[in-house]
């Protein structure tokens, strides 16, 4: 499939809404979340200081957090420490994106392949009802709707599967995609569901090596689509 436009406009450029966030242990991690996904779709380029001060009142928060999830990053390589000047927004490459899209292509394909193993009618008929939500979704172009019902599809194949080491390895990679940025385009959202389609006949006909490759692709597509986004707002691999 060739890669679409993504949507440009208002929160698909934004990162997560994360504004008033709840105070809680975890909240460094949502944090983390909003900053990673700016720096994934590009609304934090490379060589940009992330100011604390300023990053807290953005999100209602105070300072702690905003501090601790930058300190997560740096761990992660997306950040850097600059002495006395705070943390700069590293480089990030068309293989560095590519790296991380094989990755969840890989374990999320090695889970359909089990999947296509063990899914009864009833749970086809499941995932069929989920992608028809999907539809709807994108029909009515309702952006928080389509990332939900993408999220509850792919954890009801993660289920089915039964793999949950795997699961959980999948959800540390797939903190790297900007989901947003995603499910406000409808063209991605129309794929996604027309992906969808065809893994669940590959799930109804038990072919296990066809439910792999499907759902490989749809990881791969996603690097491009990520890829193509970059380069159009000026971020050259």
């Amino acid at each position: 499939m060739t890669a679409p436009e993504l949507a440009t406009e208002g929160p698909a450029v934004k990162g997560p809404a994360v504004k008033g966030l709840r105070r809680r242990p975890q909240l460094s991690e949502d944090v983390a979340a909003h900053i990673r996904s700016q720096i994934m779709s590009g609304v934090l380029r490379p060589g940009v200081f992330v100011r604390i001060d300023d990053t807290a009142v953005e999100l209602g928060v105070s300072a702690t957090p905003v501090r601790e999830a930058l300190v997560s990053l740096r761990g992660e390589g997306l950040v850097e420490q600059v002495p006395n000047r705070g943390y700069r927004v590293g480089e990030l490459d068309r293989d560095d994106i590519e790296d991380i899209f094989w990755l969840q292509g890989a374990i999320a394909s090695k889970l359909a392949r089990r999947a296509a193993r063990v899914i009864t009618e009833s749970q086809i008929e499941e995932l069929t009802g989920l992608n028809a939500r999907l539809r709807e979704a994108v029909v009515h172009a309702n952006p928080d709707a389509v990332e939900t019902c993408v999220f509850e599809f792919h954890r009801f194949v993660n289920r089915v599967a039964g793999g949950r080491k795997l699961a959980w390895f999948l959800y540390g990679a797939i903190r790297y995609t900007p989901t947003k940025l995603y499910s406000a385009s409808e063209s991605w959202g129309r794929e996604a569901v027309a992906g969808h389609d065809a893994l669940i006949d590959a799930f109804a006909r038990g072919d296990v090596d066809a439910a792999g490759e499907l759902m490989g692709r749809q990881f791969a597509d996603g690097a491009e689509h990520l890829v193509a986004y970059r380069e159009r707002v000026g971020l050259r691999s």
